[in-house]
């Protein structure tokens, strides 16, 4: 069984490697080391990983901005899906946003993942559709 652990911007290299090799999650220029190592730093003890036998095979970021929770990166290597550990996952950075007063949290599925849509149903979370994001780049690509 893997185990969870706090993340820590030294797991960078491996989550990044994780996040690359599992379809439907995108690499931005915004998950650079520098910019994941001022979201942990904003959001202290939020985000974990999962390892087994030495090696990282899951990730969870979350963070909140005071009043919402927003969960992003869940990644679970193929070999430990359907073990329950997206779930474990998961409630680990919930109940660490709870611990902090924060009880409603959100996360943004790419409309091309599938599985992240059918997990996220699964595990009783509810699909908006009263609502659209927007987003804008002020500097930079369109790879941020």
């Amino acid at each position: 069984m893997a185990t969870i652990r706090e993340m820590t911007i030294e797991d960078f290299d491996r989550v990044i490697a994780l996040m690359r090799q599992t379809p439907g999650v995108t690499v931005r220029d915004a998950d650079s080391r520098e910019a994941i190592a001022r979201y942990l730093n904003r959001n202290p003890g939020l985000s974990f990983v999962a390892e087994h036998a030495d090696e990282l095979v899951g990730c969870m970021m979350a963070g909140h901005d005071g009043r919402r929770g927003y969960l992003q990166h869940l990644i679970v290597a193929p070999a430990h899906r359907n073990t329950g550990l997206a779930t474990r996952l998961v409630n680990a950075s919930l109940d660490r946003l709870q611990a902090e007063g924060i009880s409603k949290s959100h996360i943004d599925v790419l409309t091309t993942n599938e599985a992240a849509m059918a997990f996220w149903e699964k595990i009783g979370w509810h699909r908006r559709t009263d609502i659209v994001r927007y987003s804008v780049i002020r500097d930079g690509g369109e790879n941020v």
